[in-house]
């Protein structure tokens, strides 16, 4: 993820930012995600992001848990969250103005947090108006349980949209659109949104970086029990992992090792991107 701009100028955070899907309230314990999330903030790093959906709400716990025990600073801090899927009924999902406020009230109670940097739209909503959508969103930043807005998983259209109809009725447009990046999901950051960024402004923050883990390598020879496409509700991760497709991804990771070996880093290093005193020092030869 770059940073400053791609939010907003006002909204400083470094290029990489810790996310809590799967591992917080799931894979790993509380001791272990409050000693990463320290290490990440005293390495530099400053934004945190997390979702209603993660844990079922317990993502959100144990992050603001550990903000509130470490005593950081709140400005310090950048704390993006999600909303969409906030429970079983039918009004706790969705894009409603119901539901965007009810469920950042909620995630906010969570987090311990009296606002959120970023609350994104996790989805777009086929059932909710557009209109209806950018009026609870500037809703609640204009009651500042949100400093600003943005998507995840829209199209280039429906940003569009978004802006356009907070432009109509003077309202808040997004910012920001969190999009799906690494090797082999390229088209939307580096096509589509430098489009949007240069004719509305809208940023991107990326997720997924090792395409949930298959870019790791540890999916090379099989699907490890320990591992994320190994849980249960991740049966679609490991169809995706043994599908033709992918198995045409492990053979590409294969040629892309000896690459990072003459580089010397690893394969999550090189998809991530090279070190950059290796690339001024030539080393890419």
């Amino acid at each position: 993820m770059k940073s400053a701009d791609e939010v907003d100028s006002t909204t400083s955070s470094r290029e990489v930012k810790e996310g809590t899907w799967v591992t917080f309230g799931g894979q790993i314990s509380d001791e272990v995600a409050e000693r990463l999330m320290t290490i990440a903030y005293e390495s530099g790093v400053n934004l945190f992001d997390t979702a209603e959906v993660y844990a079922a709400g317990k993502a959100e716990v144990i992050l603001g848990s550990i903000i509130k025990k470490k005593g950081w600073r709140r400005s310090s801090l950048v704390i993006t969250t999600k909303l969409y899927w906030g429970g079983k009924a039918e009004t706790e999902r969705g894009l409603s103005r119901k539901h965007i406020i009810e469920g950042l009230k909620g995630s906010l109670q969570r987090l311990q947090l009296e606002y959120v940097d970023v609350v994104f739209a996790n989805r777009p909503d086929s059932n909710t108006p557009m209109e209806e959508i950018v009026r609870a969103m500037t809703h609640v930043i204009n009651q500042g349980m949100a400093m600003y807005w943005g998507t995840s998983r829209w199209s280039a259209m429906e940003i569009m949209e978004a802006y356009s109809v907070a432009r109509q009725f003077n309202m808040i447009p997004p910012v920001c659109e969190q999009a799906e990046y690494h090797l082999f999901q390229r088209e939307k950051v580096e096509v589509q949104l430098p489009e949007l960024y240069h004719k509305i402004g809208v940023g991107a923050m990326t997720w997924s970086p090792l395409a949930c883990g298959i870019i790791s390598g540890k999916y090379g020879n099989g699907v490890p029990e320990s591992s994320r496409a190994s849980l249960k509700c991740y049966q679609w991760l490991k169809e995706r992992i043994v599908s033709e497709e992918g198995r045409k991804q492990q053979n590409k990771l294969k040629d892309l090792s000896p690459i990072a070996e003459r580089l010397g880093c690893t394969l999550p290093q090189l998809a991530v991107g090279p070190p950059k005193d290796d690339i001024t020092r030539g080393k890419r030869d």
